[in-house]
């Protein structure tokens, strides 16, 4: 289906205003019937290819009731003759970005904020998908993870393929990525099912009532996938390495979804090792890539999963 609402919304291309920590730099906030609402352009080619429109939105669709997600208003496939791209129009979630609101919070705050996570993080582990890989259509298909046309099975396999655009890294270094992939994949492997993964599940991505610390909304479902239960949970971990906030997160999952914290956390950085892996190659693209590559040369230095630069 073309328009959600069987109607044509006025969107008025003059309101635009760019969406800070949006999608890839092509959301936007925009007027659309008088509401204020956001709208995201598919002008550039991406990794879920010309269904990535119809894949996001029934992300959306699919999750709406069980995690707080934009509305979606309209779905408009691209128009090649007429040089128009696809277009996703949801509403605008009130809330302020968490990466901006943590720094302001005391730890009890801190905690509060992270036990509410940690409770999202187990929804979402929750969410049963039948093997891991990319969704490639509207239907939310589950396709497989490639490399050249050749299934992509492991961290060891990864750690493979990136290896020649590590030319910064010393032999050592590189030696010690591929024994810490190797052990990393044979936690990974302890946990045999799979679940709906955001796979960027950072502050810049979650909104929050700044008084009330309620979640107010989950947002840019771009990487989303069939994958591991604990990608999410160390992706929010990853840079977040402050003990009060990391444990109320940490405590809030086991509590709903078994094990213990220390368990949970080992499996957590061991999944992030797939994003750091994607992440280091690009460096120089930006500070986010450039700061995991530092985190990731660190734990090849001491075989260890905790390590910090």
């Amino acid at each position: 289906m073309c328009h959600d609402r069987g109607m044509e919304p006025s969107l008025d291309l003059a309101s635009l205003e760019p969406l800070g920590g949006g999608w890839s730099g092509e959301t936007f906030v925009a007027d659309v019937a008088g509401e204020r609402s956001v709208v995201r352009i598919y002008a550039r080619p991406c990794h879920r290819g010309a269904a990535a429109h119809e894949v996001d939105a029934a992300l959306l669709r699919l999750v709406r009731g069980l995690v707080l997600v934009p509305e979606v208003l309209e779905v408009r496939r691209a128009d090649p003759s007429a040089g128009l791209p696809a277009l996703l129009v949801t509403s605008y979630l009130p809330g302020e970005r968490a990466d901006l609101l943590l720094p302001r919070l005391d730890d009890r705050r801190r905690a509060e904020l992270g036990a509410r996570l940690g409770d999202l993080l187990a929804d979402l582990g929750g969410m049963p998908q039948l093997k891991a890989g990319p969704f490639v259509d509207g239907d939310l298909t589950v396709g497989s993870f490639t490399a050249d046309g050749e299934p992509l099975d492991g961290l060891p396999a990864m750690v493979q393929l990136v290896e020649p655009s590590l030319g910064w890294w010393t032999p050592e270094e590189l030696a010690g990525l591929r024994e810490v992939a190797v052990d990393a994949q044979a936690l990974l492997d302890t946990v045999g099912r799979y679940c709906l993964v955001h796979s960027d599940f950072n502050p810049k991505n979650l909104l929050v009532d700044p008084d009330t610390l309620a979640v107010a909304g989950l947002l840019d479902w771009e990487y989303a996938h069939a994958g591991h239960p604990f990608t999410d949970l160390g992706n929010l971990l990853r840079f977040e390495r402050d003990d009060v906030f990391a444990q109320a997160v940490l405590e809030a999952y086991v509590a709903r979804r078994g094990g213990t914290a220390a368990e949970a956390l080992a499996l957590a950085r061991a999944a992030d090792l797939w994003a750091l892996l994607d992440l280091a190659p690009r460096r120089a693209d930006n500070p986010v890539a450039q700061e995991a590559d530092r985190l990731l040369r660190a734990i090849a230095r001491s075989g260890d999963l905790d390590a910090t630069p």
